[in-house]
């Protein structure tokens, strides 16, 4: 039986410091689920059922905050592990992804943009052939046969550099196919300058195509509009549409930025879906250079509670056996299945690194041209020193109040560049989408146990 849509939302209502979703202890969380009281240990992000008085005895001690009964608990239940994660920062990790800012300009207008519309506060601008044939080397220079590595292009829009974009492309292929390097190839797109010709370029690749699209006609139009106002939806669908049809090695998935004015995730979920996106996926805007469209408490609420519908459309479609691609409650999931635990949030300075169009180093993409994560150039090297500066000052460890927090290595202590410009006003909401997925997961876990053996294989 389904958990209702009310019970969860009064679960997680005010969730940023009241409800079950608050933490209350650092190590352990209580879920309730519709096969009864489950914790959630910490520690290798594991899921445990436990009997009522188990449960009870264990919730009395956390409302209590009574850490060391807490602790005893969990030795007398025989769920403890020796600590996964310690203080000790990644050093000098290897690089794996590359994503190249391949042109620093853009022509659509959204208010919210990191990149400013794509010139990060700069003047307009292209990267030369040269530099990317140089990042690609950057690379793939260090890359052991069998490894997998994945370039990336982001603007801006970078179609408005097809021809850099494909050079890249073509040389990262030759040269990972002489060294017996897996190379992969994504691209996040407007889509307002896609041609079939791209289509067939990126099929041929297996390119991973993300389209920026913010929901279904005008609702996307009011915050993604060209420069001179006029609407952009129904030019990108016409553009996308073929690719959708053509979609076999490559995969077009659609990502929308959430904001106070397109809170209708149920119907734009739908819509792309029905579009034939191969997954939809939803993030809402945190922090922008003009303040415009960012999400406030009572935003974020409404989000969680339109999240959750989606998640039980989800639920009942993976129990009736239809694909439901919902990117966030497929990660979710996968993550909560595999016990992911990790101490940063992605891999911005540590595998990933992003790379400006005049060939400057960053931790990521959205930090181009922002000197605060400055990481070295292509024509010079890798600054392992702030590199590894970086790498230990936003370990989760550092961060507070993520140290207290029970999400925190599934979390990651949040996107290192929405956090450095505007803090952490998503932790509740994060708390809130995280316990909903868990009960999910025991439910579906129980329903559908096919599905988790295919994700595992």
């Amino acid at each position: 039986m389904l958990i209702s849509t009310d019970q969860i939302l009064r679960s997680v209502s005010r969730f940023a410091t009241h409800g079950p979703s608050a933490p209350r202890h650092p190590d352990v969380h209580m879920v309730d689920t519709s096969a009864g009281p489950h914790a959630f240990i910490v520690n290798g992000s594991q899921i445990y059922g436990l009997a009522a008085e188990a449960a009870e005895t264990l919730r009395q001690a956390l409302v209590a905050d009574d850490r060391e009964a807490v602790d005893r608990l969990l030795i007398q239940f025989g769920i403890t592990l020796s600590p996964l994660i310690d203080d000790r920062p990644i050093v000098s990790p290897p690089l794996r992804s590359l994503s190249l800012a391949i042109a620093q300009k853009c022509n659509l207008g959204c208010t919210y943009c990191y990149a400013q519309q794509g010139e990060f506060g700069g003047g307009a601008k292209a990267m030369s052939a040269e530099m990317a044939l140089r990042a690609v080397d950057l690379l793939l220079r260090d890359a052991e046969a069998g490894t997998r590595v994945n370039l990336a292009f982001l603007g801006g829009e970078p179609l408005a550099n097809r021809t850099g974009l494909r050079a890249a492309t073509e040389y990262a292929t030759q040269l990972a196919t002489a060294a017996g390097v897996d190379v992969r190839f994504s691209i996040t797109t407007n889509g307002t300058l896609l041609t079939p010709e791209d289509g067939d370029f990126f099929e041929r690749h297996g390119f991973a195509v993300t389209i920026s699209l913010d929901g279904i006609g005008d609702a996307h139009d009011r915050q993604r509009p060209f420069k001179n106002g006029a609407p952009s939806f129904g030019k990108i669908i016409a553009r996308v549409e073929p690719l959708l049809a053509q979609q076999r090695r490559m995969q077009v998935s659609a990502r929308v930025t959430v904001t106070p004015s397109n809170l209708d995730l149920v119907g734009t979920l739908e819509g792309l879906i029905t579009l034939g996106f191969h997954s939809v996926g939803f993030s809402p805007m945190l922090s922008s250079p003009t303040k415009s469209g960012e999400m406030d408490e009572a935003s974020l609420e409404v989000m969680l509670a339109r999240m959750i519908d989606c998640g039980k459309r989800f639920e009942a479609r993976l129990i009736a056996g239809v694909r439901y691609p919902f990117l966030n409650m497929v990660t979710a999931l996968r993550e909560l299945h595999a016990g992911t635990h990790r101490p940063y949030p992605c891999g911005a300075g540590a595998g990933y690194l992003g790379v400006s169009a005049d060939g400057d180093l960053y931790a990521c993409h959205r930090f181009v041209d922002d000197s605060r994560a400055s990481m070295g150039s292509v024509a010079g090297a890798i600054d392992s020193e702030r590199r590894n500066a970086w790498l230990a000052q936003r370990h989760v460890h550092r961060q507070e109040p993520c140290r207290q927090c029970w999400a925190r290595y599934l979390c990651g202590g949040g996107c290192h560049h929405e956090v450095i410009h505007r803090g952490r006003p998503a932790c509740g909401y994060i708390r809130g989408w995280l316990h909903y997925c868990m009960q999910a997961y025991v439910h579906l876990r129980a329903s559908v146990p096919s599905y988790f053996a295919v994700e595992q294989a």
